[in-house]
């Protein structure tokens, strides 16, 4: 497939890292279907709407094409799918990274101390991911290609954030392991990853270090693009050896290195070991039990 036929989703891209992934994508030619809830300004304390980064993936030189949609619904999720598959048949790239953040995931103290609405990331997050993929892979399997990809970060494998936010990205990591080999015991050349991204400077995060520069000030000239991400994703999905890889959990700015990508300025992110030695992604053991 030529590189401007590819058919992405690309979920929660109102802003922040899916924004940028959509637009990376848009880079290289893709199509890509941008959902997320934002339709207008004020429909979220940050500013982005799925609109604006339809236009943008557009000016990049792909086509965007924006789909409200709550992925707290499985309703909307399937209408998503629904649309692609009426317009196109297929789908050759999923990214899971809608989820529910909210602003007191950073707050101190223990969970029990912060609101009950943060186990939202267990829906939208983990459970969203699950259901998006179970439908993109309807389309997949049956053109026997594809590349699922869930956004991840390091808080799968260390402390980050609370419990909420822990299990969400391990869960990311573990569906991306046992989806890929279900597909692989079915035969099947769609691959599965989970990718860790860095510290991302979205305007969420520029917004939380000027909250409180002495705790998060070290994060300045640490941070990825939200764009590098979808510069690695894109050279997944072309990547001839990438069955071999699917079912990994992969440390982002590490991957990007060895296919040669660099980030904005040409710099070259840390890679999670580097910033914390001897974190990485946990080892899944090799046993199936079915």
């Amino acid at each position: 497939m030529g590189e401007a036929g590819k058919i992405a989703i690309v979920t929660g891209a109102s802003r922040g890292a899916g924004k940028g992934i959509a637009i990376a994508l848009g880079r290289h030619g893709c199509t890509v279907y941008v959902t997320g809830r934002s339709r207008q300004a004020g429909d979220h304390a940050l500013p982005g709407t799925i609109y604006e980064t339809a236009e943008a993936v557009t000016a990049a030189g792909g086509r965007g094409v924006p789909v409200r949609c709550d992925h707290a619904f499985d309703t909307e999720v399937e209408a998503v799918f629904a649309q692609v598959e009426k317009e196109h048949g297929r789908l050759d790239i999923l990214v899971n990274n809608a989820a529910a953040i909210h602003d007191e995931l950073t707050d101190p103290g223990g969970f029990w101390e912060k609101p009950l609405k943060l186990a939202g990331l267990i829906d939208v997050g983990v459970r969203s991911g699950y259901v998006a993929s179970w439908h993109a892979v309807q389309m997949m399997v049956r053109q026997n290609s594809g590349l699922i990809v869930f956004t991840s970060a390091s808080g799968a494998a260390h402390y980050s954030m609370g419990p909420a936010y822990g299990a969400h990205k391990a869960s990311m990591d573990k569906m991306a392991f046992d989806m890929a080999s279900d597909l692989r015991h079915a035969g099947k050349s769609v691959a599965v990853v989970s990718i860790w991204m860095g510290a991302l400077l979205t305007d969420r995060l520029k917004a939380i270090i000027a909250s409180d520069r002495k705790k998060y000030g070290h994060l300045d000239g640490r941070c990825e693009t939200p764009e590098f991400t979808g510069e690695v994703i894109w050279a997944l999905s072309n990547d001839p050896e990438l069955q071999a890889l699917s079912g990994s959990t992969l440390v982002g700015a590490q991957i990007a290195r060895d296919y040669g990508i660099t980030d904005a300025g040409g710099r070259v992110p840390a890679t999670a070991q580097e910033l914390h030695p001897g974190l990485k992604p946990l080892a899944f053991h090799h046993a199936v039990v079915r």
